[in-house]
């Protein structure tokens, strides 16, 4: 249920549901780290094709591309505590059932990218309404702030604590860290049965495709979340060209061992962390679209100077710069959508925006592995740099007519671009 609006614009702290929720994502995060550390590791020992490790990559994210709006359609409807904390209890089993295969020695590729494609599906669910319940709990002025901390959390979790933990696990036993991220979801579900709930509708709900289809229209009629989205969409498609086979780059080209790979993530981890501890401000100091752009910009140098590192400390730097890149853009685009979208139709607009930033991020894990296969494993990054360096100079003359026209029409926040919150609807 939505707090009051004057209430909650007069509260000048997040609140304790906002914490709850803070509290179950880090618990799930530190999980899904041990779980991102260990998946790519037990793929490479079943296998060192790069084709064959950039399947079970791809099988994670094609769910964003196949149920991501039916699962926004459903989160505008259902109540989304209920749907996150369903989804993580399904996400328990399906780990735990891979930590009992692994123990046992049953498991392979095909296996691998089935188990990675249900996770993968709960994860659609979860993370939309993980974000569109944000706004119920969280006053306007303060989602900047919430998503920070969201970020930070989430970070630490996922990519410090979780690939630290989930790595020196692995080296002891292979079902160790399945076995902690089966955990995690158990107590991240435990969690979120705290947060209030949301009324049901008394009205019956429009057919599906039809609320589908208005998710859809009203991102495809708002001229700077549409051209976001698309941009966003080669990004991510670039970004896994490279990360699909960053392991074994890691491990073949600059000779790491397991509990070395996991450090490297860990110290990649310390850019998204910083991101998320300082991202707010620099939004507020320098502004929203600014922040996008030194983002977009230095990832392009970033991602070749990956492709061309000599040893794993030049990596971990250029990781860290690029997990601090990546967390100041999620926390703007965020951010935007939080603030423009209406919030019974949030869901949905958010999962027709995933679905175009990461329907492509499949197919880029695919064909990573054939260009590592091909041009050798330095190759996916130096190539996915010169992309995202000409998508930036495609996107950019239209995002700036988009912001201008927006601006003028009001349908940006009020001062957008100088990290204010206070929301416009589009008409």
């Amino acid at each position: 249920m939505k707090p009051d609006v004057k209430q909650v614009a007069a509260e000048p702290r997040l609140s304790t549901a906002y914490w709850r929720l803070w509290w179950a994502t880090g618990v799930n995060a530190v999980g899904d780290g041990a779980f991102a550390a260990a998946i790519p590791l037990l793929a490479a020992t079943i296998t060192s094709d790069p084709r064959l490790v950039s399947v079970v990559s791809a099988a994670t994210y094609l769910p964003w591309l196949l149920l991501s709006l039916p699962a926004g359609a459903l989160v505008d409807r259902l109540d989304r505590v209920s749907l996150m904390r369903r989804s993580q209890v399904l996400q328990a089993i399906i780990v735990g059932v891979i930590a009992v295969l692994a123990a046992l020695g049953y498991i392979g590729i095909p296996l691998l990218a089935v188990t990675a494609f249900g996770l993968g599906a709960c994860t659609v669910v979860s993370a939309n309404a993980a974000q569109a319940i944000l706004p119920d709990i969280v006053a306007n002025p303060l989602l900047h702030k919430a998503n920070g901390h969201q970020q930070t959390i989430t970070t630490v979790g996922l990519e410090f604590v979780g690939p630290t933990i989930g790595s020196l696990l692995f080296a002891v036993a292979v079902a160790l860290p399945f076995g902690l991220d089966a955990g995690s979801f158990a107590l991240s579900a435990a969690l979120l049965a705290t947060l209030p709930r949301r009324r049901p509708r008394r009205i019956a709900p429009p057919p599906m495709r039809t609320s589908i289809a208005a998710g859809l229209r009203w991102l495809t009629r708002h001229r700077l979340l549409r051209t976001l989205a698309i941009l966003l969409g080669v990004n991510t498609f670039c970004g896994n060209l490279g990360n699909a086979t960053l392991v074994l780059l890691a491990t073949q080209v600059l000779h790491l061992g397991t509990r070395s790979y996991g450090l490297l993530l860990a110290g990649a981890a310390m850019g998204s962390l910083l991101g998320g501890l300082i991202s707010a401000r620099v939004i507020t100091g320098i502004g929203a679209f600014p922040s996008l752009l030194i983002a977009l910009a230095t990832n392009v140098v970033v991602f070749v100077g990956i492709g061309l590192s000599p040893n794993a400390i030049v990596l971990g730097a250029l990781l860290a710069t690029n997990g601090f890149l990546i967390t100041l853009w999620n926390i703007v685009t965020t951010g935007l959508r939080q603030q423009m979208v209406p919030g019974e139709i949030l869901g949905r607009v958010n999962s027709a925006y995933r679905m175009l930033g990461w329907g492509l991020i499949p197919l880029g894990a695919l064909i990573g592995g054939l260009v590592a296969h091909a041009f050798g494993l330095r190759a996916p990054y130096l190539i996915a740099g010169v992309l995202r360096g000409v998508a930036l100079l495609v996107a950019l003359p239209l995002m700036i007519r988009a912001v201008r026209a927006d601006a003028s029409d009001h349908r940006l926040p009020e001062r957008t671009t100088r990290g204010r919150t206070s929301a416009r609807r589009p008409s």
